[in-house]
């Protein structure tokens, strides 16, 4: 998902993007909306969290980190 959509729904949630960085207002977004703040945390692609909107982009930026 893009930044400035990321940035439009935090926005709308009250929540201030200012310099946060994409996986720091994800996290921002999933607290507020009482869940767990794990995008970007899946380890080997593997996420049980079959529902999660940030699911897709989330494995993705996993599987990209240097574990």
């Amino acid at each position: 998902m893009q930044i400035q959509k990321i940035k439009a729904i935090a926005k709308a949630k009250g929540i201030k993007a200012g310099n946060l960085k994409k996986p720091e207002l994800i996290h921002a977004i999933q607290l507020v909306e009482g869940n767990f703040d794990c995008y970007g945390t899946a380890i080997l692609g593997v996420c049980e969290q079959t529902n999660c909107v940030w699911r897709e982009d989330c494995l993705e930026c996993s599987i990209n980190k240097v574990h």
